[in-house]
């Protein structure tokens, strides 16, 4: 399939209108060669008239395309390519002036050939500048549409193209309908040309260049006009192509579009620095909004919010003064202005008592821009406006004019909504720095949360003489519960259960020492007594003095049948004996580990041994269970659970410890939590190791 070069419209219609020109200049020509020798060109006078409206076209097309294409809302921009196009066409004008008035009388300056050659320049300038330059309207008309003003310039597109064929009807020969078209044209050029709405967007420069361009289009048109109509007539032509109703209806539209933009915008000149201001306000107004980013510090935004006010109150010097602990210097911007006049100041408005009645207000939300006369050599009016964070004022600026009463009302309101603006600026930012510190924290105790899981043993070791299991859970993301095992040959083997003081991650990084020291001291054979003497030593030494751990350890000998038992001030043990069909808690003295830390805890351990048989069961525990409160704040209770216990103690280790801890959770309540980290282990003894 053969694949076609892409058509290129602004090129084609160049190119076509060129062609279309020569042809018409061919075709006059010719029929000027006629009526100088009087006889018939045999070249109709609609041919020409069909040429005429094909370059009107054609130059239409090409700079509809290309200025389309290359507009993107410069105002300036526009203007001046209506001017630069002005001025190339009165430039070429002139030229041809100057080069028939060199001629002087010589034959050659009355010669008719060169004169209509001439006069088909002059028209096709006209036509370029005219088109082109009603196409830049266009754009500026068009800046802030609306479905009336798109249907009104619609309407007049279709007119001037109607007025195109007008010469078809009237033969050259203009009429009461010629003129009729012409006003009506004129006045929908006119209604065109009442919408200005682009000038204000302006600012003071750019209205000064923008009367300069429209007055070179203005001149452009008026020169143009007189050099085609008035010092023309003695041209002989064989078809006027300058008398088309749709060239002078669009020198009516151009000329009168040029003039009331020249005048809108000259009124415009006095106000011009107000709008510029207004506009300055929105924009510094979306700075702040927008200024502040989590990976930023605070004096980004201050500075911001400092040069906005300076702005906006047209103030001579500024500084800023900060209270919060960020800035423990105070002064942290100043602008145009030294430290010793600056100290001056200060000092006067510390000692005004109007300024100390507004420093006093109890709410600062209350707080507005306060104006000051001061008596100084340089500065006689001071604006100070508080910056106000969770209803307390963090800091204040301070802007300083050389005029009295230099602050009128509605800068007191553009400057207060600087400050709050700022202020929640600063305010979300550090709210989301809090906010990203929580979720760094919340990623740390979650990796902390898993490696106290990993802490505590995922297998319990126990033989067939005996089951186990084991639950905790911490009241917070990580706690101080500990529990773990220890198989110190096949007959016997270690459980110990311990409590760290508090909880949170302090509690869980002494859990973690524990079970070290457990870890390293269980594997020298110690009995439970010398196990928590040597642990109080180890522990003494690296807890912090506020805290300390509760534990119990147990030596089971499933050979003996014997559990030889000590207690450092943790809750007592629930033992349950099947042959009496009773619950009792083994009574036996210790003292925390960690509470003393010299040789006198030795006089505190006291180790017990006892057997069991076959169907009795250990409930280890720690005090968050026995400590849990429902909504009347009553506690679950060490009878609770041996009643449980006596109850279900027929059922498998796995069994009791989940009645249990149901039963505790229906006695807080489904939806309340337990305040404090809580932990269980359970142990069923079955039948004695055969040997």
């Amino acid at each position: 399939m053969i694949k076609l070069p892409p058509i290129h419209i602004g090129k084609l219609s160049l190119l076509l209108a060129i062609l279309v020109w020569l042809a018409l200049l061919f075709v006059d020509l010719v029929r000027l060669i006629g009526i100088l020798n009087q006889i018939e060109s045999g070249i109709a006078i609609e041919f020409t008239w069909i040429l005429q409206t094909l370059y009107f076209i054609c130059v239409y097309g090409f700079y509809k395309y290309s200025i389309n294409k290359s507009s993107q809302g410069d105002f300036l921009n526009l203007i001046w390519r209506g001017a630069s196009t002005g001025i190339f066409a009165v430039a070429i004008f002139v030229i041809i002036d100057l080069f028939k008035s060199s001629l002087g009388q010589s034959k050659l300056a009355n010669d008719p050939f060169l004169d209509n050659f001439f006069y088909h320049v002059e028209f096709g300038l006209i036509t370029i500048f005219v088109i082109s330059t009603a196409i830049l309207w266009q754009h500026l008309i068009l800046y802030q549409k609306s479905k009336r003003i798109v249907k009104q310039w619609q309407a007049y597109e279709i007119a001037m193209l109607i007025s195109m064929f007008v010469v078809f009807f009237d033969r050259g020969d203009p009429e009461y309908t010629y003129f009729f078209s012409l006003a009506l044209l004129g006045i929908l050029g006119t209604i065109l040309s009442a919408n200005l709405k682009w000038i204000p967007y302006l600012t003071f420069k750019e209205k000064w260049k923008s009367l300069l361009f429209l007055a070179i289009i203005i001149f452009s048109v008026a020169y143009l006009i007189w050099n085609t109509y008035v010092s023309t007539d003695n041209i002989i032509t064989p078809v006027n192509l300058t008398g088309s109703l749709f060239l002078l209806a669009l020198f009516w539209f151009v000329l009168v579009y040029a003039v009331l933009s020249f005048l809108v915008t000259l009124f415009n000149l006095p106000t011009s620095s107000v709008f510029e201001q207004k506009l300055t306000e929105a924009i510094n107004f979306q700075r702040l909004s927008q200024s502040i980013q989590p990976e930023e510090n605070e004096e980004e935004v201050l500075d911001i919010l400092m040069d906005s006010c300076m702005s906006a109150a047209y103030a001579d010097a500024a500084w800023l003064e900060m209270t919060s602990e960020e800035f423990p210097e105070g002064l942290t911007q100043e602008r145009f202005i030294d430290r010793k006049t600056r100290e001056e100041i200060s000092e006067l408005i510390q000692h005004d008592k109007t300024v100390q009645d507004w420093a006093s207000e109890k709410r600062a939300d209350n707080l507005n821009p306060f104006t000051l006369k001061v008596v100084h050599p340089k500065y006689e009016s001071v604006l100070l406006v508080p910056l106000v964070i969770n209803k307390s004022v963090f800091g204040k600026i301070v802007l300083c004019k050389e005029v009295r009463d230099g602050f009128n009302k509605e800068m007191l309101t553009i400057i207060s909504t600087f400050a709050r603006q700022a202020c929640i600026a600063v305010e979300n930012h550090r709210l989301l720095n809090q906010a990203i510190l929580n979720e760094r924290y919340q990623e740390e105790l979650k990796i902390a949360q898993r490696v106290q899981k990993s802490l505590l043993p995922t297998k319990l070791d126990h033989n067939q003489s005996f089951e186990i299991c084991a639950y905790s859970n911490a009241a917070d993301e990580v706690g101080g519960d500990y529990y773990d095992t220890y198989k110190l040959d096949e007959d016997r083997y270690v459980l110990i259960i311990g409590d760290v003081s508090g909880k949170g991650t302090s509690a869980a990084f002494h859990m973690s020492q524990m079970k070290g020291i457990f870890q390293s001291l269980i594997q020298l054979n110690l009995s439970p007594s010398d196990f928590m003497i040597k642990a109080n030593s180890a522990l003494g030494k690296c807890l912090e003095r506020n805290h300390f751990i509760t534990a119990s350890i147990f030596i089971i000998n499933t050979a003996e049948q014997t559990i030889c038992h000590s207690r450092a001030g943790h809750v007592p043990t629930l033992f349950h004996q099947k042959s009496l069909n009773k619950s009792e808690y083994l009574q036996i003295d210790g003292l925390g580990l960690g509470i003393l830390r010299n040789m006198q805890y030795e006089k505190h351990v006291v180790e017990k041994t006892f057997t069991y048989q076959a169907g009795d069961a250990l409930v280890l525990f720690t005090d968050g269970i026995v400590e849990a409160k429902n909504e009347k704040s009553h506690q679950f209770g060490f009878e609770r659970i041996r009643t449980l216990l006596e109850v279900y103690h027929e059922l498998s280790p796995q069994e009791i410890q989940t009645k249990i801890i149901d039963s505790l959770h229906a006695f807080v309540g489904g939806d309340r939590l337990i305040d404090d980290d809580y932990s269980m282990m359970v142990v069923k003894f079955t039948q004695q190791k055969d040997s």
